[in-house]
């Protein structure tokens, strides 16, 4: 008797493993239609009552007042160098540098962005977070790249071949009027081929972005981990008034 339910076991057990086996499923066919979000799609009250507290939050922040701007500042209001773009490269200096420091002991020497990376102007008047997003919309971060003399060389040349005020700082280009380098300071010491530099810029540009290919000849790639967009607002956080100027960073000689 116990043999027959043993057998009788064992035969339920096997048809029911054989009765369960999933059967490979096959896609006929598939079809897919476009559904636009945008202001044709009626709003519903209900949705809207949820999110209002969270969306006012966030504009709240988003628009509380940190400085002031006494007046535009824009990247098209120099030849060689600009407001804009005096003002970015800054802050990426003055933000960065003490990080950079504190994790490796070492100076930044200079900053080198691009002209591109500006994507608005800041208007006269107060200056908020969401004037950083709008400036800065990319999640791009500040890094530092060790370049050698003769890279660094090629970085200048791009910067004249390019025709562009891409910002800069801790660093002084005099050019000839015949649009020749009379002369490179970088951090008020004449350039030198044979040393090594530490030149904040953004992750993309670090990456070869805008056929900046010298950054991918560095000798050391720092990530501080820090927001370029972050740093913007860490700013204008310390700071009253925000009132950068066309200098002499950047000029040719006068005839």
């Amino acid at each position: 008797m116990d043999l027959k339910i043993k057998h009788f076991v064992i035969f339920i057990t096997i048809g029911l493993t054989f009765s369960c086996k999933q059967q490979i499923q096959n896609v006929a066919s598939m079809e897919g239609n476009e559904i636009r979000l945008d202001t044709s799609i009626p709003q519903k009250d209900s949705i809207n009552a949820y999110i209002k507290p969270y969306r006012d939050r966030v504009n709240h922040i988003l628009d509380s007042t940190l400085a002031y701007a006494p007046k535009k500042i824009t990247k098209v209001d120099g030849p060689y160098n600009t407001t804009a773009g005096n003002l970015l490269a800054d802050i990426v200096f003055s933000e960065g540098a003490p990080i950079f420091k504190s994790r490796t002991g070492k100076n930044l020497d200079f900053v080198f962005l691009n002209h591109g990376g500006i994507r608005s102007i800041i208007s006269q008047g107060k200056i908020s977070a969401r004037t950083a997003f709008e400036v800065m919309p990319f999640e791009n971060t500040i890094v530092v790249v060790e370049l050698s003399g003769k890279s660094v060389k090629k970085l200048l040349a791009y910067l004249l071949e390019s025709g562009m005020a891409h910002p800069i700082s801790g660093m002084q280009i005099v050019l000839n009027t015949d649009n020749t380098l009379a002369s490179v300071k970088i951090q008020d010491k004449p350039f030198d081929e044979n040393r090594h530099y530490f030149v904040a810029t953004s992750d993309y540009l670090a990456a070869g972005g805008d056929s900046m290919i010298f950054f991918k000849e560095a000798l050391s790639v720092t990530t501080i981990d820090y927001l370029i967009r972050n740093a913007m607002i860490d700013y204008f956080k310390r700071v009253d008034t925000v009132a950068p100027k066309v200098d002499y960073r950047f000029y040719k000689l006068t005839p």
